[in-house]
């Protein structure tokens, strides 16, 4: 039987997704590993281990067991979580038409991520935002493991 996990500890590794680290869950013993681009192209070859540092050479084996093994899955990344879409669902959830507007303006152009932010900030709903955030991360988490058969505690 599944250990369960909990919905907290998997949010938190959600949010350190990024190009350059991904986040594995052991769906029988709920045990998580992040995995940087690096260490998977290292894991891959095991008799490179040996020019690692002696911290680096404990961990490959775990990540290699999370790379290769069926009991690893890959928690949701930056592509499945789409913050984008998140935040413009955030901007069309105001009633505050000239703030949505705004914010809806700052989601377009280069810089689109800050410029929203710094918006956010300027009108001082930066705790609306981040409840508003914390709450879709929560239903990504929550979809990704019942999809996935796993257990969790709120």
């Amino acid at each position: 039987m599944p250990i369960p996990v909990k919905l907290s500890d998997v949010i938190d590794e959600m949010s350190l997704s990024s190009d350059e680290a991904s986040t594995y869950l052991n769906r029988v013993t709920g045990e998580m590993v992040l995995v940087t681009r690096e260490e998977a192209q290292v894991a891959e070859d095991p008799e490179d281990w040996d020019l690692l540092p002696g911290w680096q050479q404990e961990v490959m084996p775990k990540i290699k067991e999370a790379l290769e093994s069926k009991d690893y899955l890959k928690l949701p990344g930056k592509y499945e979580i789409h913050e984008w879409s998140i935040m413009e669902e955030f901007a069309h959830s105001l009633d505050d038409e000239e703030a949505s507007d705004e914010l809806l303006t700052a989601l377009h152009g280069r810089g689109a991520f800050r410029y929203f932010k710094d918006t956010v900030r300027r009108l001082g709903i930066l705790q609306d935002w981040y409840r508003f955030r914390d709450e879709a991360f929560k239903e990504i988490a929550r979809d990704w493991l019942q999809a996935n058969d796993i257990p969790f505690v709120e």
